[in-house]
């Protein structure tokens, strides 16, 4: 299936430009349920009402707020959000490259392609260069009325475009509690070496499924057509107490030790 570009744009490096369009590089694939009456099966309808008369109540007399504190809420028009919107633009404008992984993993947020067009020679160029010094840009840009940070990055010669978080959502290695407990002995140390070898790989996309969404699209069809639906809970793995067995263990799954 050919992906539709959902944006056209330019990239702005100084006074380049390389005009690109914009891919999303992810789907949803996930079930999605309709809400049904228990007797008919008819559609439920979610409505507004008033949460003391039960009344309906019309979409042109709601209103967005924010609740500052308890039962204190601070009411925002359309026409107030509607003027701190940025202007549109098409631009996506390079601020400055950076070393590839210098940023990590918990800064990036969603990721696009971006594709050619017009210009493919510049925008090859750009690609390979980008992978050639192992860079990757770091851009702004306005997309579906927000400003926007993103990395520009390059594989396998195309260019790809991940919108980063704020920096106020991007918690710190010292978030979660530091580890605490005595030192590996020698021979804890000599296992984990072991079956980090053992496990080393390439990665295969293909072996990382969603295996939930699997099993929940088979007993659909199953019970569309009208198979008697037998139910089995998966076992649970009880954690070993003694990390030296968890390790062999581990390795002889991997097929290492005896």
């Amino acid at each position: 299936m050919t992906a539709r570009a959902m944006w056209r744009a330019s990239l702005r490096l100084g006074d380049a430009a390389v005009p690109v369009k914009l891919y999303s590089a992810v789907q949803d694939r996930r079930v999605h349920f309709h809400l049904l009456h228990a007797k008919d099966l008819a559609p439920v309808k979610q409505r507004m009402v008033h949460p003391d008369t039960g009344a309906p109540v019309a979409p042109e007399d709601v209103r967005r707020g924010v609740e500052v504190e308890r039962g204190v809420f601070v009411v925002v028009e359309p026409d107030e959000l509607k003027a701190l919107e940025p202007p549109a633009s098409r631009e996506v404008e390079v601020l400055r490259f950076v070393p590839r992984g210098l940023l990590r993993s918990q800064w990036y947020d969603r990721p696009y392609w971006l594709g050619p067009d017009g210009d493919d020679d510049a925008y090859f160029a750009l690609a390979h260069e980008l992978e050639r010094r192992g860079r990757e840009g770091i851009v702004r840009f306005t997309l579906r009325k927000r400003a926007r940070a993103g990395a520009l990055g390059a594989a396998r010669g195309r260019l790809t475009l991940t919108t980063l978080r704020a920096a106020e959502e991007v918690l710190g290695l010292e978030a979660p509690p530091a580890p605490r407990g005595r030192a590996l002995d020698d021979r804890e140390v000599g296992l984990a070496e072991q079956l980090v070898e053992a496990l080393a790989d390439r990665f295969d996309p293909a072996a990382f499924r969603d295996e939930h969404r699997e099993r929940l699209e088979a007993l659909l069809e199953q019970k569309a057509r009208g198979e008697a639906v037998r139910l089995e809970r998966p076992r649970e793995r009880r954690p070993s107490r003694s990390l030296a067995k968890a390790l062999q263990a581990s390795l002889r799954r991997a097929g290492k030790v005896a």
